[in-house]
């Protein structure tokens, strides 16, 4: 393959390339092109709408899924990609919210995504605010029947969880990382008995680059979209510069690199995941 890695946590699973919006328009002769892995992809819609991918002369397996593309590079999935039946869920908006290039490692993106501590310092009087800063304990497991990631009963104060939200509230969150560039958030909604979903779907340009596309699916019939946009990518506007001022732009899965917390449970799981996933695109080689 003349993709920049041969890792196949990255050649045989689906991986995001873009809205399915991409393909208005397109043909054989004049694709949408976008990057995946260090190589440009050529993407456009038969005439029945049906997605069609070429690498050079390559066709490659692609398939549209909530609302995105996703393209399988080696042809082999080693899985079939992954559940959000919150995308179908009657009453629900989806959103898609943009994609934001960010220069860091897709790990360090989801492990971001995953760390509640830095609210109240990064995403003060939206997400958190000092005093408020102690994270409470709360269970991670991994799925036995998805190997997906699941962290429960995270609790934060947040001053202003959504853009629906003007007063601050205790403030219920579930994460999920069903891939190593792909994760959700669920999280209290304006509906009692139900949570609205956050999607994160890291584009992988290359080791130290991606494009982060973000959805939500969501109970909200206050908020416009472009409201509800506004508010994700102001959140993400925040986290961009520290992610890319990390010391390492790619993840150090070894133990000693970086000292974990009380608060990074959720990163000692993915890190450990990663490891026992033989991770090796994204990831810096131990000193």
């Amino acid at each position: 393959m003349p993709f920049v890695t041969d890792d196949s946590n990255m050649l045989d699973d689906w991986l995001i390339v873009g809205p399915a919006t991409a393909l208005a328009g397109t043909s054989e002769r004049q694709p949408h092109v976008t990057c995946l892995l260090g190589e440009a992809l050529g993407l456009w819609a038969n005439a029945d709408g049906t997605p069609q991918c070429r690498l050079g002369t390559q066709p490659l397996a692609v398939q549209s899924q909530y609302g995105y593309l996703w393209v399988c590079p080696s042809g082999r999935p080693a899985r079939p990609l992954f559940a959000f039946p919150e995308y179908t869920e009657p009453g629900r908006r989806t959103v898609d919210c943009g994609g934001i290039g960010v220069a860091v490692s897709g790990l360090r993106v989801i492990e971001n995504f995953l760390d509640m501590a830095h609210f109240p310092f990064v995403h003060a009087d939206y997400l958190g605010k000092v005093p408020h800063t102690e994270v409470a304990q709360y269970q991670v497991d991994i799925d036995p029947a998805t190997g997906e990631i699941w962290a429960t009963d995270c609790r934060f104060w947040q001053p202003r969880a959504s853009a629906a939200h003007d007063t601050g509230a205790n403030v219920l969150y579930k994460y999920r990382v069903m891939q190593p560039f792909s994760a959700m958030l669920y999280k209290s909604s304006l509906r009692p008995d139900a949570q609205d979903a956050i999607g994160l779907f890291l584009q992988p340009i290359d080791d130290e680059h991606v494009i982060a596309h973000t959805i939500l699916a969501c109970f909200d019939d206050v908020s416009t979209d472009a409201e509800l946009i506004a508010f994700q990518q102001a959140i993400f506007g925040q986290d961009k510069p520290i992610l890319e001022n990390h010391a390492f732009k790619r993840m150090p899965l070894e133990g000693r690199a970086e000292t974990p917390t009380r608060g990074d449970t959720s990163s000692v799981t993915y890190r450990r995941w990663l490891r026992e996933r033989g991770m090796r695109f994204g990831t810096r080689a131990a000193a």
